[in-house]
């Protein structure tokens, strides 16, 4: 009887430790490592490059003294708006001007010279209407000739495409004579200034005009004084031409095309959109804030046609963000950046699989700021761990953080 009653307690004292046993492996067994994740999933994608830009004028003109005199007070204003031969300052002669024989001479090879960039701007006005003339009457061979079924759609809009670029090359060779003759006429009051030929008066000897229709963009003279030839006084332009320059780095902008679409966003306003026009040849190098030397192209950016930029507020000079689009979709595999890693050459992601880190290889495409494109490795409803530390390997325990 004692005998069985040490059995028993043998017994007792053995189930006792064995769960004491088991209940210290409990408590020393791997604990899972706690991982941050995200799901693969489906839906839109755009690759796009996102970069400061400035807006600028395509043309301006700088409207300096063509003469050196005394300068009337300048009225007008930066934001005023100027029509074509409109007065901009008044020029009076100098108190005590000095004129001699080089001044005379040089006034009048001015002259020669103004008039000899006329005669050149009218033989090329001259070229260019006889071009477009060409043109038209081709353009209207091959019309009839498409009408006839004889050329195909493509040639006759060839023919129209270049009847509309000779007519806007007569428009600037026409725009240059009237360039040139303004020169002539500077000149020529240069000339009579320096001969001593205008009458004393208190009128203005002088008036000058201005050569385009447009804004003041800035006015560097208001006050009366003495003035030399060549001093800037105004500078015009025209809102029509504003346009966006963009600094990319050379990396991203090989990857641009003319035409592309470009969203203006962080103007002040609602976001705007515009197209590529072109992409500069040659590059510069730029020293970024923390001293890293980079090469830049710059990139020329439109507007889409049918903006009112005088409403919208937009000026030369301004600050806006350019978001190129490269490429989008709508269905598109993604994941977060952040899950890629390197193993072994592969690019490869943790994927959480009863509880455990198996490590996939994946193959990534095209990559858009914290996303990535999947082209192969996953599918839709994956769940991979995002930022995997050093604690994550392959078959480790894992759980996800809320």
């Amino acid at each position: 009887m004692k005998k069985g009653r040490r059995w028993i307690r043998y017994a007792i004292w053995a189930a006792l430790g064995l769960g004491l046993l088991a209940l210290l492996a409990w408590a020393l067994r791997p604990m899972p490592v706690p991982v941050n994740v995200a799901s693969v999933s489906v839906g839109p994608f755009t690759d796009s490059i996102i970069e400061e830009g400035r807006t600028r004028l395509r043309d301006t003109w700088n409207v300096s003294a063509p003469i050196a005199g005394f300068l009337q007070r300048v009225t007008i204003e930066e934001g005023d708006r100027v029509a074509e031969d409109d007065t901009l300052f008044r020029l009076e002669p100098n108190p005590a001007p000095a004129l001699d024989v080089r001044t005379r001479q040089q006034a009048e090879d001015s002259l020669q010279a103004a008039q000899a960039r006329l005669r050149a701007a009218q033989a090329n006005l001259e070229t260019a209407r006889a071009d477009r003339r060409f043109a038209e009457a081709e353009y209207q061979r091959y019309r009839q000739l498409h009408e006839r079924n004889l050329i195909s759609t493509a040639e006759l809009e060839q023919r129209q495409n270049l009847r509309d670029r000779l007519r806007a090359l007569e428009n600037s060779a026409a725009s240059g004579v009237e360039v040139a003759r303004f020169e002539v006429e500077s000149a020529r009051a240069l000339l009579a200034v320096a001969s001593g030929q205008r009458s004393e008066s208190d009128q203005p000897v002088l008036q000058v005009r201005a050569p385009v229709s447009g804004l003041v963009l800035t006015r560097y003279r208001c006050c009366e004084g003495s003035v030399s030839a060549g001093d800037p006084i105004l500078e015009l332009g025209s809102l029509d031409d504003l346009e966006i320059q963009v600094d990319l780095l050379s990396m991203d902008a090989v990857r641009l095309r003319p035409g592309m679409s470009v969203n203006i966003t962080g103007w002040g306003g609602e976001p705007l959109t515009g197209h590529v026009r072109r992409i500069a040849p040659s590059g510069f190098t730029r020293t970024s804030a923390l001293g890293v030397d980079e090469q830049r192209v710059p990139v020329i950016v439109d507007f889409a046609d049918g903006l009112d930029l005088a409403t919208l507020g937009l000026g030369s000079g301004f600050r806006v963000d350019a978001e190129f689009l490269v490429w989008a979709a709508d269905e598109v595999l993604q994941m977060p950046t952040s899950a890629l890693f390197r193993h072994q050459g592969e690019w490869s992601v943790f994927v959480i699989e009863a509880g455990r880190a198996v490590r996939r290889s994946v193959e990534p495409g095209r990559r858009q700021g914290l996303v990535s494109q999947v082209l192969s490795g996953l599918e839709a409803g994956d769940t991979v761990i995002t930022h995997p530390g050093e604690r994550v390997a392959e078959g480790v325990r894992v759980s996800a953080d809320e």
